[in-house]
């Protein structure tokens, strides 16, 4: 009898939980949403964030308001939203570097698996090997031939470390067996500036921020890191066609809530956010930046994959021996 009445009472509780998660749901949101973006304004982060933040809040019924909180390679804007209260309202925008960054610090505020619900995965991006556009660079080959006539003094640059530029340039310096040094700025836009004026010898910079230099011919690319050539920069060969069929990487976009949000309003928040990053209006400023919006997810396959993620590159940063600075 005591049996059957502890599972009669667990059985009402579950049921009185699921109802309570059901109407959360349904209220959400009662007030503005809070998306903040752990990096500098124009970055992937924040453009992503910024076109979706229209849509969402006509889908809402309330403002979503966009907050750039970088520094302390993304914690700063992570810790906030992890001690947020868990009801949706506040949420961050997570990427490639938000899984590197547990395996380059000693020790983080928050953890990045525990302490967040994963949402969705939003968009993707690819990353291109550029040279200053006046060089005498033209493949991979003539790189790889420069750093050996210059005993290995080349140096790469990215836009921080743990950022794609940094771990996609660490495997493309260990795959082709090159030399060469890494040099963090502070943010893509410098570093991608860095290359154009010679400080540095290449980048592997995100598509959408190196297509208008490739233009103008201040930046030429040697290779894309897609499976197929993007049809931004359809010339352009992949890292397969040049020799390096295990390069093929992706940057990514996701959302996260605080830990504990309740598995509706996680999928309230999802259902909307792919919507939204679908409309045919963002779809086409996502596309023309070289971001595609992802076509399917939801909070328990995005929760896989940025476990799957956080092991990866993990695994890079330890082989490599990056660290944050």
């Amino acid at each position: 009898m005591r049996a059957t009445g502890w599972l009669t009472s667990l059985t009402a509780a579950l049921a009185l939980m699921a109802c309570s998660g059901l109407a959360a749901a349904a209220d959400f949101p009662v007030k503005a949403v809070r998306l903040v973006a752990p990096a500098p304004p124009g970055s992937p982060p924040d453009v992503v964030a910024r076109l979706l933040a229209e849509p969402l809040a006509r889908a809402f019924g309330q403002p979503v308001l966009v907050e750039n909180r970088p520094g302390a390679n993304q914690t700063i804007g992570l810790a906030a939203v992890a001690a947020a209260p868990a009801d949706g309202h506040t949420l961050a925008m997570v990427s490639l570097p938000t899984a590197v960054m547990p395996s380059l610090m000693d020790s983080m505020p928050f953890d990045t698996l525990r302490d967040f619900a994963a949402v969705r995965e939003v968009a993707w991006t690819f990353n291109v090997l550029v040279v200053r556009g006046d060089g005498p660079v033209k493949t991979i080959a003539d790189l790889v031939q420069l750093a050996k006539e210059r005993g290995g003094r080349l140096s790469f640059a990215s836009g921080g470390n743990g950022t794609p530029a940094h771990v996609m340039g660490e495997m493309f310096r260990g795959r082709s067996g090159m030399a060469a040094l890494h040099v963090p700025f502070k943010g893509a836009a410098e570093g991608v500036n860095a290359v154009i004026a010679g400080h540095v010898e290449f980048m592997l910079a995100s598509a959408g921020a190196v297509i208008p230099h490739l233009r103008t011919g201040r930046l030429a690319a040697l290779a894309q890191t897609s499976r197929t050539r993007l049809p931004t920069i359809p010339d352009v060969p992949t890292f397969g066609e040049a020799g390096f069929p295990e390069i093929v990487v992706r940057d990514w976009q996701g959302i996260v809530a605080p830990a504990g949000t309740p598995r509706a309003v996680l999928q309230r928040l999802s259902d909307a956010i792919g919507e939204a990053a679908l409309r045919p209006e963002v779809r086409d400023k996502l596309r023309a930046l070289a971001i595609e919006p992802a076509e399917s997810s939801g909070p328990e396959p995005f929760a896989e994959f940025f476990a799957s993620e956080v092991r990866r590159w993990g695994a890079l940063a330890r082989s490599a021996g990056i660290k944050a600075q």
